[in-house]
């Protein structure tokens, strides 16, 4: 008698969808319900009204505003001139450019503040302190001041225009030769060929980039917190944090993160709008690449400028985070007479806070890596198959998480886990959750990518012969995706390790990750041991990254996630 095998391959694909419902529906939920809800559980718009009439709610609302438009217009200022020079002319070293501008996607923004603070702080920044020597201006005087709303800007702006660098350059180099050919063979200038054909063909995906920095902008909680709050003011982000210290206010909190995601989901659909335009589609057979513009005499002159762009997000944050990390005095310049290595041992075999944030570091990335991208795998298999009814709503919720800013979602799972019948905060499992959910989308993106280059036959093959749909995964398509899974499994994990702004929602002293150790400690000012960790946080993720190439076999640092953590 045959014996007849048991798929498990359809209540398994449910069951995924079962817990995408309970990772992001359910804290969604709970948001909106709260956000509707006074102290005694009661429905009310109370908490609306409150939070745009009240100054100190509408205030961080309007400033936030101004940074986001601010950010967008100096990032798309920045980004478009440096774009069109390393992808469309032949500036020297336009490779290495490159290479350095991605690399600057390594570097945690907050971590770019926390650096840029030590370089522009009134009194203490080596910048200030480099320009009083010079000048002779007294100490009470400074060039710099990193603790003004402009001064947020900037640093933001520094550590947002790779976003949109990368994404103009791609198009800029994926543009056709030979309309521009054409328009100079008709007598068209230079300027009037970038005005009629360049400009034009670039422009969607200019908007779009700045879009993604406007919304990086809003979203992004570290560099507020660690630059506005000592300025005396607060972004919506922060103001949202500060809404979770005693005594908290919930309502309040989910009242002011729902504007927040609402604005976030409007920003990406617009984004996509921007992205699926058509008006400028190139028709016609395959065209060559464009012809790089000669600069003549301003070859070098545009590769200094590049430099010094990139000395703004790279060389004089790395710069001031080793001064600190091997100094004596934070504010000095590191020479013989001061070079000390105290501040490495302090912070590894004194400081009884850094081996407990390593662990649980290290545990959550490993675990958010494994289990984010199996999960991803198998949600990617099911909507590239179609292999169960409703597979699009399956991808609507693998790609929801993108439109949730990382505050937002640590405010959710907060006000769903804090109660029976799961109550999960004060562990590591509801930051395990809250990373998953953070990372599904750019996992789910990669391997979605990834099974268009996988033949259905190869799986159709299997499936005769016996084998179930998971069986076929494992065996067949799994082998397959190799490099997809690697790529995938670093990204979670780099994503994991610089994660700050849900974790500063749901940690506690007990679960306690790198972040937000760099965090607590920019508030107890140890400074040393603030250089230490935030390099060893940038080393912990090159080293990864730089792995990844490797197994991978080609370039990988441009496709990290496109979402800033921190």
């Amino acid at each position: 008698m045959k014996v007849r095998r048991v798929d498990l391959s359809l209540p398994i694909f449910i069951g995924i969808v079962v817990v995408l419902v309970v990772i992001i529906a359910l804290p969604m939920g709970w948001l909106g319900v709260f956000a509707f809800s006074d102290k005694a559980g009661n429905a009310t718009l109370a908490n609306f009204v409150t939070l745009f009439s009240d100054p100190s709610f509408a205030d961080p609302l309007v400033t936030t505003l101004i940074i986001a438009v601010s950010v967008s217009l100096i990032c798309a200022a920045v980004a478009a001139p440096l774009a069109w020079l390393v992808a469309r002319t032949d500036m020297p070293l336009a490779r290495m450019v490159r290479t350095l501008i991605m690399a600057s996607l390594v570097t945690p923004p907050f971590v770019g503040a926390v650096a840029w603070e030590m370089l522009a702080a009134p009194n203490s920044g080596l910048l200030n302190q480099f320009w009083r020597l010079v000048t002779g201006a007294s100490s009470d005087e400074a060039l710099l001041d990193i603790y003004t709303l402009e001064g947020l800007i900037f640093v933001i702006a520094c550590y947002t225009f790779p976003y949109v660098f990368i994404l103009l350059a791609n198009a800029l180099e994926r543009m056709p030769g030979e309309l521009e050919d054409a328009s100079s063979m008709l007598g068209a200038g230079a300027w009037a060929t970038a005005r009629r054909i360049t400009v034009p063909l670039a422009l969607p995906t200019l908007l779009a980039g700045t879009l993604v920095a406007f919304l990086q902008a809003l979203n992004l909680f570290g560099s507020p917190a660690i630059l506005a709050i000592p300025a005396g003011f607060h972004t919506l982000t922060t103001k949202i944090w500060s809404l979770f210290e005693f005594p908290p206010k919930p309502e309040l909190a989910a009242a002011a993160a729902l504007p927040l995601l609402l604005l976030t989901v409007a920003l990406l659909r617009t984004q996509a709008l921007v992205l699926g335009r058509r008006g400028y589609a190139i028709v016609g057979g395959k065209y060559g690449p464009p012809r790089l513009i000669r600069l003549g005499a301003w070859r070098w002159a545009a590769t200094a400028f590049a430099m010094l762009i990139l000395s703004l997000p790279l060389f004089l944050p790395y710069l001031s985070l080793l001064n600190t990390a091997f100094s004596r005095v934070s504010s000095q310049i590191v020479g013989l007479d001061n070079f000390t290595l105290r501040n490495i041992r302090f912070t590894f075999w004194e400081l009884s806070s850094t081996l407990p944030a390593l662990r649980h570091t290290f545990f959550l990335a490993v675990s958010a890596a494994t289990l984010g991208g199996l999960l991803a795998l198998v949600i990617a298999y099911v909507v590239a198959r179609r292999l169960i009814r409703g597979h699009r709503i399956l991808a609507f919720l693998a790609t929801a998480p993108l439109a949730i800013p990382g505050i937002v979602l640590g405010v959710g799972l907060f006000l769903a886990y804090t109660r029976p019948p799961l109550t999960l905060y004060g562990t590591l499992w509801i930051l395990l959750i809250a990373f998953v959910t953070i990372e599904l989308p750019a996992a789910y993106q990669q391997f979605s990518s990834a099974f268009h280059a996988v033949h259905p036959e190869l799986e159709e093959a299997a499936r005769m012969l016996g084998a179930s749909r998971l069986r076929t995964l494992g065996d067949i398509v799994g082998p397959l995706l190799r490099s997809a899974a690697i790529a995938t499994w670093c990204f979670i994990f780099v994503g994991v390790i610089r994660e700050l702004s849900a974790a500063i929602i749901l940690f506690t002293s007990e679960t306690k990750v790198l972040s937000v150790l760099i965090f607590d400690l920019k508030e107890s000012g140890d400074v040393g041991a603030i250089a230490v960790l935030s390099l060893t946080m940038v080393l912990i993720t090159t080293v990864v990254i730089v792995a990844a190439n490797r197994l991978v076999g080609r370039p990988a640092i441009g496709r990290l996630p496109t979402r800033i953590a921190g």
